[in-house]
Order: C-alpha cells, then structure tokens, then sequence
C-alpha cells in the first residue's frame, strides 16, 4: 500500500482532512470533551461541540486551539491522533506524510509545537506551510506567476492577510480577530443593548442565520432565546439583520483597517495587479453577508470569495503536499 499524504487545516473552529486523490475527507469543529475527574476524552469533534456549554461540573469541551495556536498540547495531539486515524483509518502500513497550515504570524516555538503534535500523531514526514499560502492555492490561484495576488483568509480565530507572487508572501499580517470575535460582538451587543444573556452557540446561529456587516436592502429578523439579566428568566427576543451590522461594526472595521495596511506596505507593480485582479477572501468568516461590499467599499477594490471558501485551505494544504510529492519524485528521478 502506498504511503498516504495529508493535509490538514488546523483551524480554531474546525479542522478538515484532505487526503491526496480523495479531497476532503473529513471535516469537524476543534472541540474536544473530557472527564476531569478521571482525565478521559469523552468526545471529539461534532459530538463535543454539542456539549459546548452543556456539560455537568466534571466534563469540560473545551477547543485546544486559541487562535490559530495551539493552547492545549496534550489535547490537541490527542485529537489530531484521532481524526488522522478517522480520515485514514487504523491500519496505515506506511506512516503518512503530513502538511499542516498554521497561520502567518506564528512563532517558531509555536510551529514547533505544530510539528511535534503532528509527529506525535503519526505522521513520518511533516511540512509547515503558511495559511494564505493554502489558501491561495485551494482557491485556484497559479501562485508561481510573478503577478501579485492578494488574498483575505478569515478563520475562526485569526485573519491572515497576504499579497502573494511567485509562490512566496510579499507582504502580509496576521490579526487575532476572526469569525470567533463574531460571536463574541454579538455576544456584548445582546447584553449591553437588550439586556439578554446568550451563549457562543447562538450567537453563531444569529450570526450564520441574519448576519450582516453591510446595509442590506432587505431586512431578515430571527427569534433569539436567552436569560434576562434583570429577571434572570428564560426571554425570548425578536432581533433584526440590522443590529447584527451595529454589533459587528468595529470587529469587521478592525478587518478592514488591517487589509488597508496591508495594501500601504505592497509594492507599486503588485498593488496595480492586485487593482487589476481583485482581493479574494476565503476561510469560514469570509461567508458573513455583506463582507465582499463592505471591502470593495472601503478599498475600491473588486472583492470576491473563493468558490468553496471553507475547504480552500485544507485542500491548498493537500495541494502542496502533492506538489512536494511530485518535486520529490522529480529529484529522486
């Protein structure tokens, strides 16, 4: 049997599994459930994460990534064991190769701990590539030409930002303000404005169902249930798409700051492409309503989003392994 390679987008929300020849294979939120009385893993993935605020004292699901970086490491080495060995099955004769996407800004120690949870997971080989690199890649952009791309990865913890030519960053940042910080402006606003306590899980919903960070023409309402802090009875409330672009004002404003940046330090040539070509968004947060118009308002620039803005990452990651499995096979040739 053939030695499998993977890919593996190790995000903050979620993590998918591209394995070569086979595409995404799997995808599941980055939570894990565990017993701290006898310090067992409960649940991983869908399962835990529907026990996110749900659980009795003595289990807590907890998600081992902290924006973009690992802040679990027994944790996470457990969980990426255990989806390897989802995607792959148990019986691997070879180990597999493995390319894991970690996001621009990390640090060396950070990447390291990357590396030795992969290690320790199983693989045989394992290469670090950065986040808009991937995405770059798993959106269909020839990233070899000298052509300047620019590309907006919005995750559930950090949002890469990076202008891209022959195959290698120009310019880019990375901030820890994601669809992550989505919810939790949703979460302040239905406190501060309405009284109303809600979890992370509803705010998601809120946010997937009727968010938005641009003037709609129409406007879409859903019903949001919580506690009233002043009675501390279950409430239910009617909310509008509107609020949602009062909540998520100043957390989409702090995108949009960092793109302009990002733009300033880009070189004549590239940014006059990048002009010319469009930004492209990817990642989970890259779907809230209204994004693209926001971006081509603030910056002039024409803004768009990758076909299949989830899994551009995991499948860029897989990418890159073939493509250092073909480059391999070249040299060995």
């Amino acid at each position: 049997m053939v030695a499998t390679d993977i890919g593996i987008d190790l995000g903050t929300a979620s993590i998918l599994v591209y394995i070569r020849g086979k595409g995404v294979v799997l995808k599941e939120p980055s939570v894990v459930a565990f017993d701290r009385d006898s310090n067992k893993i409960r649940a991983i993935g869908e399962d835990a994460r529907l026990m996110l605020g749900r659980t009795p004292g003595n289990i807590v699901a907890v998600r081992p990534l902290r924006q973009g970086v690992i802040s679990d490491y027994t944790v996470t080495e457990k969980m990426l064991k255990h989806f390897i060995e989802k995607a792959v099955g148990k019986k691997i004769w070879r180990k597999p190769r493995i390319s894991v996407c970690v996001p621009s800004g990390v640090t060396e120690v950070e990447q390291k701990a990357v590396e030795d949870a992969a290690y320790q997971a199983g693989a045989r080989d394992v290469a670090i590539i950065e986040e808009p690199i991937a995405a770059a890649i798993g959106a269909g952009i020839d990233i070899s030409k000298p052509c300047g791309n620019m590309i907006v990865d919005i995750g559930g913890g950090t949002s890469d930002i990076a202008v891209i030519s022959l195959g290698g960053t120009v310019v880019s940042t990375s901030i820890k303000i994601a669809g992550d910080d989505f919810d939790e402006a949703i979460v302040r606003y239905m406190r501060k404005k309405h009284k109303l306590l809600i979890g992370e899980r509803t705010a998601e919903d809120l946010k997937i169902k009727i968010g938005t960070c641009f003037k709609m023409p129409e406007v879409d309402y859903m019903d949001v249930r919580g506690r009233d802090l002043v009675t501390g009875l279950p409430k239910t409330i009617k909310v509008s798409s509107e609020e949602t672009e009062e909540a998520l004002r100043e957390t989409t404003s702090q995108i949009v700051e960092a793109i302009h940046g990002v733009l300033e330090k880009t070189p004549p040539e590239l940014a006059a492409d990048i002009a010319d070509r469009g930004i492209v968004l990817t990642g989970g947060g890259s779907l809230l309503r209204g994004l693209e118009e926001l971006i081509a308002d603030r910056t002039g620039i024409n803004t768009m989003t990758a076909e299949d803005p989830m899994t551009a990452v995991a499948i860029g990651t897989g990418r890159y392994v073939e493509f250092l499995a073909g480059y391999r096979d070249d040299l060995s040739s």
